[in-house]
């Protein structure tokens, strides 16, 4: 999500274009608003409503999904997640969702399309979402969520190098889960009699990650696509290991760009287990190159067409049977 703007103490920033000042008899509007929604919520929208300061949205947002999420998941948003899916993770059909924006247009006194509601996936979609919206920014192109076909399809490195089973890329992040099997070739030797996953092949699976990223989420000129073969490590910075991760575990794995500018691309990383923190790494650097679309004849309904596609892409192959061996 972008950053805020800094901020000097005591000095509020300018109302959203077309919001009126808030009056006394708005509070008591946005305290029966959000009667359902917790304390924190209400106080983050009363300030929001005040002073205008973007700071204030992400805390009502979460507050306002977390009161149309089932009491026994709300557990997942105590640490706001941004890769949290609406659907699969917090169980939001497309009704709830319809509460759920009709409640913060509402709060935050904006107006929602429906259209733009239809590539809204995560938590920071939303968050995003409604962040720009505030702030007048363009929209943030939504994220892709990608399949272990799709990965191994565009990714340079393959089985039984590959540690991701599928990922999720948008404009600002990458998230990707990897199950540790037991039956990776390494695991034979580290160690005798008790399968630990190396600290090192988990910071491979991040740089993967941020691969991805490369080739999927980075903007480029018309006609020029991110190079899969132009990727290589470079370094890394400010690595910490703070779990020990055995076959069973499922990695949580996410990479936040820091700075891009070709040929190189640095990343912030971090691996979790359910809650627990297993691997951070402060700066991933990799060295990329642009490259020029190629283009290749495709079927597009049942007619022969020329299309562009990611040179030096990896024709698709049948993964998930490695993946799940």
């Amino acid at each position: 999500m972008p950053d805020a703007a800094p901020q000097s103490p005591g000095v509020a920033k300018p109302l959203p274009a077309g919001q009126k000042p808030f009056a006394p008899e708005d509070e008591a509007s946005l305290r029966e608003a959000l009667k359902r929604c917790s304390p924190s919520t209400f106080e983050a929208a009363i300030q929001f409503r005040k002073t205008g300061n973007a700071e204030h949205v992400p805390a009502v947002v979460i507050g306002v999904i977390e009161r149309f999420v089932e009491p026994d998941l709300r557990v997942k948003l105590k640490d706001a997640d941004d890769d949290l899916r609406l659907i699969e993770d917090l169980g939001i059909d497309s009704l709830t969702m319809m509460e759920i924006v009709i409640l913060v247009e509402d709060v935050l006194q904006l107006s929602i399309n429906n259209d733009e509601l239809r590539n809204l996936r995560t938590v920071g979609d939303v968050k995003t979402f409604i962040d720009c919206k505030i702030r007048g920014l363009p929209l943030p192109r939504p994220t892709k969520f990608l399949p272990i076909e799709h990965i191994g399809a565009v990714m340079p490195v393959q089985p039984p190098f590959l540690f991701l089973n599928e990922a999720s890329v948008s404009s600002t992040a990458a998230n990707g889960k990897y199950k540790i099997t037991g039956q990776e070739f390494f695991l034979q030797g580290h160690f005798k009699d008790n399968p630990v996953m190396p600290a090192s092949i988990m910071l491979e699976a991040l740089g993967q990650l941020a691969v991805l990223f490369l080739l999927e989420g980075v903007p480029t000129e018309p006609g020029k696509v991110v190079g899969p073969n132009t990727i290589f490590f470079t370094g890394c910075e400010g690595v910490r290991a703070h779990r020990i991760c055995k076959p069973g575990d499922i990695l949580t794995l996410s990479i936040k760009p820091k700075r891009m500018k070709m040929p190189l691309a640095t990343f912030e990383g971090a691996i979790r287990v359910g809650q627990e923190k297993a691997v951070i790494a402060e700066e991933i650097t990799l060295t990329f190159a642009y490259v020029e679309a190629a283009e290749q004849p495709a079927v597009v309904n049942g007619a022969s067409e020329t299309v562009p596609v990611d040179a030096g892409a990896q024709p698709a192959r049948p993964l998930r049977a490695a993946v799940n061996a």
